[in-house]
């Protein structure tokens, strides 16, 4: 018998999903547990697997298009079954329960439309269906033409790179950001055709927003809107760190960075500031007992953020090995639900694009969120003298509805601590 097949609900977050490519097409045999499909959520695209045996029947959505969460996906049933009905049937039945939510929606609103009822409302501004995210630039010659990512060509602007050099590993042959990335600064000759290239009329772009853009701009503008954010910052003294993970790298397998401290100071520091580590639910605070730090990491559409899980009871070099696996699975697209859901806090890097300082968003349901800057070798004054140092500046980005500026402060300074003294962060066994 024939069976819909809806969209499932990937991510906690998810509201709609992009079919990136169909598997299978009309006619083919699926088995159960078989990729049928890939699908762009909010925050990576993800492999769709069949849960029943049949024939693929109908396929409800093309490539390239999104579909809500529990929209027609497919219909799967016996080769040659008839399956019209059904899929009127179930048209019918979603169209309706639209128009109920419609009404249900006309009806809350009705009081404020009757009291603003000589007000005359505004045209809809249409809604202009933009291309998919990528760049035609045409090349000197006036023929060809480029397909490239908007953060490759920022890239190969910033580097010099003549695009005509490059050929694209991308969809269709798009330039992205590997491609920069991979190029030979040697092969670039000056007064090529990237500068002689000239812009002499008015134009611009416009790119669909990526599920993932949609989802970043709902939570964090949410985030920002409704949380009361205050900021805590302070410097700190990096010396100390700098020697111990140069000594640390030279005999031990695993590769640490600064923000691996940062990792453990941070987990080491909520165990002893539980408040901080906590969310706002509306009618009640929860303090989480254990310790899930989420660690933001940057991809071509926008910010993930993967979970390092019991931060505080892992070593150096297991937060090292875990963080680099995620920001791999990050740019490839691998991360899945369990790798960046359940963040009870979240730390936020700049330092290695060389910001020195910055204030971060919350990200919900943390009640902070720590930016860290970069490492700069600035003039210090240690014991009246006036030395070269290391110093990190640090910012603290608190949920007043639940952090006060007091306990904020006092996790601030247990983590300066830390910094500051690493052998007391590392102690037996934790490298």
């Amino acid at each position: 018998m024939a069976e819909i097949v809806r969209m499932p609900k990937m991510s906690d977050t998810m509201t709609e999903g992009v079919l990136v490519k169909w598997h299978k097409k009309i006619g083919d045999a699926v088995k159960n547990g078989e990729l049928v499909a890939e699908v762009e959520t909010d925050k990576a695209t993800m492999e769709f697997e069949s849960y029943q045996a049949g024939t693929l029947l109908y396929l409800g959505v093309e490539e390239g298009k999104a579909i809500p969460v529990n929209g027609i996906l497919a219909i799967m049933g016996k080769p040659g079954e008839d399956f019209k009905g059904l899929l009127a049937k179930a048209q019918a039945e979603d169209a309706a329960s639209t128009s109920d939510e419609k009404v249900e929606s006309k009806v809350e609103s009705a009081p404020a439309a009757k009291s603003a009822a000589a007000t005359v409302a505004p045209p809809p501004t249409p809604v202009i269906s933009a291309p998919k995210v990528q760049e035609i630039i045409q090349s000197a010659n006036g023929d060809e033409r480029l397909k490239i990512s908007p953060l490759a060509k920022r890239l190969a602007s910033e580097k010099g790179i003549d695009l005509s050099m490059l050929k694209g590993s991308g969809e269709h042959g798009r330039i992205v950001k590997r491609d920069i990335d991979w190029f030979k600064p040697g092969s670039f000759v000056q007064g090529s055709a990237l500068s002689a290239r000239a812009v002499t009329k008015e134009s611009f772009e416009e790119v669909t927003v990526t599920q993932m853009r949609k989802t970043i701009a709902r939570r964090l503008a949410e985030s920002k809107f409704t949380a009361p954010h205050f900021y805590l910052t302070m410097d700190i003294d990096m010396d100390e760190v700098v020697r111990a993970r140069e000594s640390i790298n030279q005999v031990n397998a695993t590769k640490i960075s600064f923000n691996d401290f940062v990792v453990k100071a941070v987990a080491t520091s909520l165990r002893e500031h539980q408040a901080v580590n906590s969310s706002w639910l509306g009618d009640r605070i929860r303090y989480n007992h254990h310790i899930h730090i989420g660690v933001a990491v940057a991809v071509e559409d926008g910010l993930l953020v993967p979970v390092v899980r019991f931060a505080d009871s892992k070593t150096l070099s297991q937060i090292a090995v875990e963080v680099k696996e995620f920001a791999k699975k990050a740019k490839d697209k691998k991360l899945q639900p369990q790798d960046w859901e359940g963040n009870t806090f979240t730390i936020s890097n700049l330092g290695m694009f060389n910001i020195e300082n910055f204030t971060a968003i919350i990200n919900p349901p943390d009640a902070c969120i720590l930016a860290i800057g970069a490492i700069k070798q600035v003039p210090v004054v240690k014991n009246g003298i006036v030395q070269p140092g290391h110093v990190m500046k640090v910012t603290l980005s608190c949920d007043h509805r639940v952090v006060d500026g007091v306990v904020g402060s006092k996790f601030l300074n247990t983590f300066k601590a830390l910094l500051e003294n690493p052998i007391v962060l590392l102690g037996q066994g934790n490298i």
